[in-house]
C-alpha cells in the first residue's frame, strides 16, 4: 500500500495523484490533511506517513508540500526512511535504482500535474538494484539514533 500526505500547499497536486492513482486501480490511504487551512503544519503530516513506511504498514509515501523540501527534511529524520525530493526522470529512477527510496516528495508550487503523474509512475515501477548499492544504503542506517 501506498500512503500519501499533505499540507496546505500540497493538496491540489495530491488530489490529482489520488484521482492518477484511482484510474490505475492502485490502493492507498490519505493521511491528512483534509481541509484547506493554511495552519495545517507539514511535519505533523510529514510525520504520520514516515512512521507507515517505518513501520512497514506501507511500502511506500508520497508527500506533497510547496516545494516537497520541507516533507523530505521531515521524512527523512525516521529511521528506514529515504525520501527523496525529485523533480525529473532520471532522478526519480535513480532515487529507486540506486538509493531504495520509499518515499517520494512533491513541490506543487514548482511542478505541473502532468509531470507529477509521470514521476509517480516511475517512482512506483522501479525497483530496488541492490547488489553495491544494498552496501550503501546500509549505511545510511549507521550511527542513528532510533
Amino acid at each position: 500500500m501506498i500512503v500519501l500526505g499533505s499540507d496546505h500547499a500540497g493538496d491540489e497536486l495530491k488530489q490529482h495523484i489520488k484521482a492518477h492513482l484511482d484510474e490505475l486501480g492502485i490502493a492507498y490511504e490519505d493521511m491528512g490533511f483534509y481541509e484547506l487551512k493554511r495552519d495545517d503544519d507539514y511535519p505533523v503530516i510529514a510525520k504520520k506517513v514516515a512512521k507507515a513506511v517505518q513501520s512497514g504498514e506501507a511500502e511506500t509515501g508520497m508527500l506533497f508540500c510547496g516545494t516537497g523540501i520541507g516533507m523530505s527534511m521531515c521524512a527523512n529524520k525516521f529511521k528506514g526512511v529515504r525520501a527523496v525530493v525529485a523533480s525529473d526522470m532520471f532522478s526519480v529512477r535513480h532515487s529507486r535504482l540506486h538509493n531504495n527510496a520509499n518515499i517520494l516528495c512533491f513541490g506543487a508550487r514548482v511542478m505541473a500535474r502532468g509531470l507529477a503523474a509521470d514521476l509517480c509512475d516511475l517512482f512506483l515501477n522501479t525497483a530496488f538494484e541492490g547488489g553495491r548499492h544494498a552496501a550503501r544504503v546500509a549505511m545510511f542506517e549507521e550511527d542513528l539514533e532510533k
